[in-house]
């Protein structure tokens, strides 16, 4: 979220209404804004004005020559500082350009117009292809189970495996960047690396989440896996919850995965009195 001045200051009026300290209330919009937040200094200005009954938040006309800090050679310097690093943050931006906050604030809003903004991560990047078969397969289950008003909805149960990674977290403020008018919203389709990882099978249904199964000492999953661990060990909690039909009309809704299309497990399912329903949309990470 990138805010203006204006913002920052009407913060600072509520906290003055609020008899809330100039500390603390400069204390505040850095917790929330970090370097983005006003400088001690601005705060207890405008404290002062507030106290001698201020009522105004835009900044007052001002006399005498124009600031020389904003140059189209401090513009420039910028705009390439950013495109060479859109991470770039108001610190580096200070002490390379030489200028102080607010004239960096005027050339990134006011004439560069860049937003900053977190990056979002997605898990895939999806071809218009695979996307329309996605919303096709949606549509094909809304009319299968009427819209989820069937009571057979509560028959499916949903598998999936993912790696669990371990690493160190990019924070959201470390994955802010400078974004220009014209550009894409910011985002990231693969983790950072880790340092570990292990592969997990879940199972979840209606009523919610009912067993999360470890790949142990594998790297990948295979068939013999997925028909003499996996599915017994899901289907043991499943048949506690209903004695009486155990996992007869179960049906089982997961990928197109080798492990889920091979022979054995379609054998396997067939002696159980279990159906499957494979949606054929796998992407690799």
């Amino acid at each position: 979220m990138e805010l203006e001045r204006r913002d920052f200051r009407a913060m600072m009026v509520y906290d003055f209404m609020r008899k809330i300290s100039m500390e603390q209330s400069h204390d505040n919009l850095v917790e929330a804004f970090q370097d983005q937040a006003p400088s001690k200094r601005t705060v207890e200005r405008w404290y002062l004005d507030f106290r001698r009954e201020r009522t105004s938040l835009q900044d007052e006309a001002r006399s005498g020559r124009p600031s020389t800090a904003v140059t189209p050679e401090t513009i420039a310097a910028a705009e390439t500082l950013i495109k060479e690093d859109s991470r770039i943050n108001y610190e580096q931006f200070a002490e390379t350009l030489m200028i102080g906050k607010a004239a960096i604030n005027t050339i990134l809003h006011d004439y560069l117009g860049v937003r900053r903004l977190a990056v979002r991560w997605i898990p895939h990047y999806l071809s218009e292809m695979q996307l329309e078969a996605r919303v096709e397969w949606c549509k094909f289950m809304l009319k299968k189970f009427k819209g989820g008003e069937s009571k057979r909805v509560y028959d499916i149960l949903t598998c999936d495996e993912t790696w669990i990674y371990r690493y160190d977290p990019e924070t959201k403020q470390q994955s802010l960047l400078w974004v220009f008018p014209a550009e894409d919203l910011p985002v990231k389709f693969r983790r950072a690396r880790s340092v570990g990882k292990k592969m997990v099978a879940a199972f979840f249904c209606k009523t919610g989440p009912l067993t999360i199964i470890p790949l142990e000492d594998r790297r990948t999953v295979n068939a013999d896996w997925y028909i003499n661990n996996c599915l017994p060990k899901a289907f043991e909690p499943w048949s506690s919850r209903r004695p009486k039909t155990d996992i007869r009309g179960l049906l089982l809704h997961h990928d197109n995965a080798s492990a889920h299309t091979a022979a054995k497990t379609l054998d396997f399912l067939a002696e159980n009195s279990a159906s499957w329903y494979c949606i054929h949309l796998t992407v690799q990470i």
